[in-house]
């Protein structure tokens, strides 16, 4: 490349032949959070309302179908809070739940309080009542529920009371256990200190407490902290019957794995850029056959800890170019423009990265599409 980079030679891996496991996981409940492919002949630019390729989108899920995992529909990492707006959220929601009964494939999608303006304040109440209002339309639809964490709440609570007080309300009135949803400041620099403390430990507390006192109405929580130690704790910590399912994009190998006092399931948008190898390592714990899981799994975490380098949260861009990279979209674009977000060498070595885990379908196809890119910012050979 210019600038000092020198562009260097990679030779194209073949493309391995990754088997299909439509059926889901025996060992594990896997659930793979899923991008959405933009419009390219609608605006997508910042602030315009956002424009789905809804072909493409749903090719994707079926996609992640096909490798055994559930969707998680509407989190961040379909833009939730970064350019997908609450219009395109309910028809996201519709589209993909109707699609996942056809399928006969488990979904679960995001309910939080994004329709309500964002950076205002909001009451108690009236993130009570967002809350509920997206909670009866995703039940609606038929799709699990996953509370996810709220800006508004984060903003209006002033200490784990009001905390228990709004996911009290939220619990009584869902129909069917929910997923909670624990979404770290790396991921959503707004969210600091939820459950009312900036404190890791007081924080959980809260948590538990939340849980214990709806015994049968929460599935399980998905957490996002990038830290181990403390899942592993907490996941400990959890009542029976309860699950952690793990969001670390940079330890799940590890927290999925587990010990001999059990592991995390999982809910990872890492899983939308690697699902087949993901697959081929589940279908190895199903087997028991722990050394098969931690060689397929191997290849995939430098990929992970890359796409989810710091700024985190914008590790949706590379989760939109992998899917072009492996052809599973037409363009490289993303809603709100988001596809700027992320530098050429990041992506470069995004494909570098995918290339040595064999992920790419067309090896072919991903380099000359590289190329265009590298063109289009006007770096050549």
């Amino acid at each position: 490349m210019t600038s000092g980079t020198p562009w260097r030679d990679v030779a194209l891996n073949a493309p391995r032949d990754w088997a299909a496991h439509p059926q889901p996981y025996r060992s594990r409940v896997a659930f793979a959070a899923a991008h959405v492919v933009a419009d390219p002949l609608r605006p997508n630019t910042p602030g315009s309302p956002a424009a789905v390729d809804w072909d493409a989108t749903l090719a994707f899920r079926r996609h992640l179908f096909d490798y055994g995992f559930g969707v998680a529909e509407a989190m961040d990492t379909a833009q939730r809070n970064m350019g997908l707006d609450w219009p395109a959220i309910r028809e996201l929601i519709s589209r993909s739940a109707a699609q996942a009964r056809e399928c006969g494939a488990r979904i679960a999608s995001g309910a939080g309080t994004d329709h309500l303006p964002d950076g205002a304040a909001a009451t108690l109440a009236e993130v009570q009542d967002a809350y509920l209002e997206q909670v009866s339309f995703v039940e609606g639809t038929g799709s699990q529920v996953i509370v996810m964490a709220s800006r508004h709440l984060a903003r209006a609570a002033a200490g784990p009371d009001d905390y228990l007080e709004v996911y009290d309300r939220i619990l009584s009135q869902a129909s069917g256990p929910v997923i909670l949803h624990w979404l770290g400041e790396a991921f959503d620099p707004q969210l600091g200190g939820y459950w009312g403390s900036p404190h890791v430990d007081a924080a959980t507390e809260t948590l538990l407490r939340v849980i214990a006192s709806h015994p049968g109405k929460v599935d399980g929580v998905k957490v996002s902290l990038l830290d181990p130690a403390h899942e592993v704790g907490l996941r400990r910590a959890m009542p029976t019957g309860v699950r952690l399912y793990t969001g670390d994009d940079f330890n799940y190998p590890s927290l999925i794995r587990g010990d001999e006092l059990g592991h995390s399931d999982a809910l990872l948008g890492a899983f939308a850029a690697i699902a087949p190898a993901a697959s081929a390592a589940l279908a190895a714990l199903d087997d028991g056959d722990l050394s098969r899981y931690d060689a397929e799994m191997a290849p995939t975490l430098a990929l992970s800890r890359h796409i989810f380098e710091a700024p985190t949260f914008y590790y949706k861009v590379g989760i939109a170019f992998t899917a072009w990279l492996a052809g599973r979209q037409d363009g490289f674009q993303m809603v709100g423009g988001l596809q700027s977000a992320r530098s050429l060498q990041h992506l470069v070595r995004i494909f570098e990265l995918l290339n040595e885990a064999r992920l790419l379908p067309d090896p072919e196809l991903a380099a000359h599409r590289v190329g265009l890119l590298a063109g289009t910012l006007g770096v050549t050979p």
